[in-house]
């Protein structure tokens, strides 16, 4: 390992001049951002050997590596090429979303009269044209350089005047050779009319609310979007420098014509990362950002200028990951599961024949020696007290920047998809969602639907149901599930749980006269899911952390069981006692007879059980705690720092394995996390439901490497 040359690269990081805003980068040890050092090296010494002139790793907003070659710098802008297409031309048509001024679903002749009557033309819209699906033929032709095309092809790269400009030959004279949306094929032209298309729909917009006439796309970009973000006017140009008037339109190339420096690509990365947010300033909203980064809906999985990996297109990188690309290997990669911006600048890395080629060289030289410096440094891959899981062989965290929270001062939120298709919690310690209740409870109900697009919530009052009384003083949820229209309870804090239910969607409550008076301090019931097994659908199974109550972190998880049509009655209860030879669970009417399902030493806390159908596993997430837990909020308190685990196994009796383990999550877990089946992607991930700074708390997972069991 070269560690001086690695120490002289992050020492050069702190000398660079930062551009014009109040963010900037700041140099870090990349070990400390779940990055291998050596292997970060090999990355440098590799790209530095093909072609490379930049090359910027950024993680958790920390710069990881920053190399130039020489004569090149922080200072100096490199061409783009076609990354100019997701940069400029994918963040134009963002604005023109925001400005509602288009919908990607638009069939572009609304705006353009000159394709109104054209039966072909006239049918292609804002998403075929971004997503390289249009039908027009691209102003290439057998590998001939661009100044020796024939005919409109050359026109259009020469940039000559109208009406032989590039946009007017794109609109007029490029074919369509196969049906709009029906086929993939790159299209220069097609972009050209992507930012003739956004440009027409502000000159629409303008005309119906009276306005002057729009800025042009640069400028657009410049005002509202790259000063926003701290990118200096001189670290950025686009559109070959050139204004083209056509229709009345001020038009900017959005196909090529770009220069950038590394940083100000990077900065462009972190707003697309942070879903449009810059430091809580909204640049572009989450929905737009959405519309341009994620797949269309076309053939060959693109979004509006933006290469998407949702189709598995790069094999080492997490699906949710997307890049803009440009002849020569000009990269700017965003992965927002792993907080991660990468900017590559130079000549081509590897030889290219077509766009397959392009993205095989990209995976070979820099996406994946640049995932194995992550893997070689993410905690699933270090030590584990079970072994790892066989199915789930990664996790990766939205940024902690994009986090959500709702119902401050209030946690725990377990949930159960309620019989009307609402989802049902329990918060303990405050007053529930906004505008909140009149009195802290420590047992109140809520509910929610609509997640993600639209989240409505609601407080669901219940005089039965509601308790009183902070901390250990009170009765607070520690399980909810669905069965047959009944809503079942598990409550903590009595010495040691109870239980109740409610058949009116948690309005009125009816209490059992018994109780878990040996271990079971902490019950949780096990959601079974979609998909779960005939024995899951017959038996209704609880674990919890074999101690008294809900506040000492325990050994072991224990496990019991219950008929469905039994719930109330504790005669009919059984708990795990163990395993016949053949692995076979085997039960026992007496809580003394107990076996443990998992045994983690010291970090036994309050679960979560969810059947993911996705993985065809149980899914176990639970905070960890520190052996000297403070419950009265010193540095101990989960509530501001602690650890997260995710656990899964094909039974609720195991035998479990290991997803997530991480003794120092990025962010505090709080006291309670979950992974409900009504906020989970079709991929498995979702959304984790935490309780981090006492609130309800969202965060988005994606699971790598699923295999359906």
């Amino acid at each position: 390992m070269k560690t001086a040359t690695v120490a002289c690269i992050l020492a050069s990081l702190l000398t660079v001049k930062p551009d014009v805003g109040a963010f900037d980068w700041k140099a870090a040890d990349a070990t400390r951002h779940g990055v291998a050092l050596e292997a970060l090296e090999a990355l440098r010494v590799r790209l530095a050997e093909r072609n490379t002139k930049a090359i910027l790793v950024i993680r958790d907003d920390r710069v990881l590596l920053e190399w130039y070659a020489p004569g090149h710098g922080p200072e100096v802008k490199h061409y783009t090429a076609s990354l100019a297409k997701a940069v400029i031309g994918g963040i134009a048509t963002a604005l023109a979303l925001d400005d509602h001024a288009l919908e990607l679903a638009d069939p572009v002749a609304r705006f353009v009269p000159a394709w109104g009557t054209d039966p072909q033309r006239c049918a292609i819209t804002f998403a075929h044209l971004g997503s390289h699906t249009s039908g027009i033929e691209d102003a290439e032709a057998d590998d001939l350089p661009h100044d020796r095309l024939p005919g409109w092809k050359g026109d259009f790269w020469q940039r000559l005047a109208p009406p032989r400009d590039p946009f007017t030959r794109a609109r007029d004279t490029a074919p369509v050779v196969f049906a709009p949306g029906t086929d993939f094929a790159y299209s220069n032209p097609g972009i050209a009319m992507l930012t003739y298309g956004v440009a027409a729909a502000w000159q629409a917009r303008a005309n119906r609310i009276g306005g002057s006439r729009p800025a042009s796309v640069r400028d657009a970009l410049r005002d509202r979007v790259f000063r926003r973000i701290g990118i200096a006017d001189g670290n950025w140009n686009c559109g070959y420098g050139q204004t083209v008037e056509v229709d009345g339109l001020p038009l900017v190339a959005a196909w090529g014509g770009g220069n950038f420096t590394a940083r100000a690509l990077a900065r462009v990365g972190r707003l697309m990362l942070r879903r449009g947010d810059w430091d809580g300033g909204r640049v572009l909203s989450e929905g737009a950002v959405e519309a341009i980064t994620r797949p269309v809906g076309t053939p060959g999985g693109c979004g509006i200028g933006w290469w998407t990996n949702a189709g598995g297109r790069w094999p080492s990188l997490p699906r949710d990951a997307f890049a803009g690309g440009g002849a020569g290997h000009q990269i700017l990669l965003v992965v927002p599961s792993l907080n991660l911006v990468a900017v590559r600048s130079g000549a081509n890395l590897d030889r290219v024949d077509s766009a397959e080629g392009f993205w095989d060289a990209a995976e070979r030289h820099l996406f994946a020696p640049l995932m194995r410096a992550i893997e070689a440094a993410d905690p699933h891959s270090g030590w584990s007290p079970l072994p790892a899981s066989r199915v789930i062989r990664g996790v990766r965290w939205a940024p902690a920047e994009t986090i959500r929270r709702f119902a401050p001062g209030s946690d725990n939120w377990p949930m159960a998809t309620g019989p009307d298709g609402w989802v049902y919690t329990a918060y303990g310690d405050g007053h529930g969602f906004a505008p909140g209740v009149d009195r802290k409870l420590s047992l109140g109900f809520a509910r929610f639907r609509g997640w993600p697009d639209a989240f409505n919530t609601e407080n669901v009052r219940s005089p039965s149901g509601e308790c009183f009384g902070d901390g250990a003083r009170g009765l607070k949820a520690s399980g909810l599930l669905a069965v047959d229209g009944t809503l079942y309870l598990l409550a903590r804090n009595a010495t040691n749980a109870t239980l109740a239910w409610s058949g009116d969607n948690a309005r009125s409550w009816a209490w059992a006269d018994w109780r878990f008076t040996s271990s079971f301090g902490c019950p949780t019931f096990i959601e079974p899911g979609a998909g779960t097994t005939g024995a899951t659908r017959e038996w209704i199974y609880v674990l919890s952390p074999d101690a008294d109550d809900a506040y000492t972190p325990a050994d072991a998880q224990v496990l019991a069981r219950v008929p469905q049509h039994a719930v109330r009655e504790p005669e009919n209860w059984e708990f795990f006692s163990g395993t016949d030879a053949a692995g076979n669970p085997r039960w026992s009417s007496a809580v003394a007879d107990r076996k443990p399902v998992l045994e983690l030493p010291g970090r036994c806390y309050r679960p979560s059980v969810h059947f993911n159908a996705a993985c065809g596993r149980y899914l176990l997430v639970q905070a960890l705690p520190s052996p000297e837990l403070d419950h009265r909020g010193g540095t101990n308190d989960l509530r501001f720092r602690g650890g997260l685990a995710i656990f899964d196994a094909p039974e609720p009796w195991g035998p479990w394995s290991t997803v997530y383990y991480n003794e120092a999550w990025d962010v505090a877990p709080g006291e309670s996390a979950h992974l409900p089946a009504a906020m989970t992607d079709a991929g498995g991930g979702g959304w984790l439901v935490f309780s981090g700074e006492d609130a309800f708390s969202l965060r988005r997972v994606a699971f790598e490497r699923v295999q359906k069991q």
